[in-house]
């Protein structure tokens, strides 16, 4: 007799594998499609109650992008996870944010924020402290190359604009845009943003390298200094 209650422990109706096959995978719940992964329960709980309980772990983040913001550490606290469900579930998250970025995209066109927004959302949306990524552009406003050049708070104090334009200079690029993201939801300007984005527009001037764009990221929301006339 097993220890743990399986999917096959629901009524036939309410087995997200049956279900699946029935209506198809996207009649699933978050919680019955994770349960399909992970297979297994507990002595206590389904396999559809414990993945109800991983995707509340993160709090206001419930779903399955929780899964973005959850360490190994803290889904093998949880009783029926070890390690290999642990990993297989930032396997799953991992396989969830390649796929998003790797959607058809019509390039980065430094004249375009919306372009570059996307292009970089999944990478910067999901992350629990602040990241400064520049990315590069020739005289032909192509792109060249971006780079993570700081995580932490990103404010003038912190963050010299001399690490940019030594890998300006390095890449030969004429043109650069700023991307960071805001963990805390709003995509709103700081005023220490703000600040930080006229040292390097005014370091850029004295290099002829030009700041074209300054983008915050904050879940799938984005503002551009350049869309607000900020710069």
């Amino acid at each position: 007799m097993t220890d743990h209650k399986t999917i096959k422990d629901h009524q036939a109706a309410e087995r997200p594998v049956e279900k699946c096959m029935r209506m198809g995978p996207g009649a699933l719940s978050d919680a019955e499609l994770l349960a399909v992964i992970i297979r297994s329960g507990t002595k206590n709980e389904t396999a559809v109650e414990l993945s109800e309980r991983i995707l509340g772990l993160s709090g206001a983040r419930y779903g399955l992008s929780a899964l973005h913001h959850l360490s190994l550490p803290e889904l093998r606290k949880l009783p029926g996870i070890g390690q290999v469900k642990a990993v297989q579930l930032q396997c799953l998250a991992e396989i969830s944010r390649r796929m998003a970025k790797d959607a058809p995209s019509p390039g980065i066109s430094m004249r375009e924020p919306s372009l570059i927004a996307r292009h970089f959302m999944e990478d910067m949306r999901h992350k629990e402290r602040e990241e400064l990524r520049v990315v590069f552009f020739d005289s032909r406003a192509q792109y060249i190359h971006d780079a993570v050049l700081f995580q932490g708070t990103v404010n003038s104090s912190l963050v010299s604009p001399r690490e940019i334009f030594l890998e300006a200079l390095r890449y030969q690029a004429v043109f650069l845009c700023l991307l960071h993201n805001h963990p805390s939801g709003s995509c709103r300007p700081s005023d220490e943003d703000i600040r930080f984005t006229e040292r390097v527009r005014e370091a850029g001037e004295m290099l002829s390298i030009r700041l074209v764009d300054h983008i915050i990221i904050a879940g799938k929301n984005w503002f551009s200094f350049r869309e607000q006339r900020l710069l």
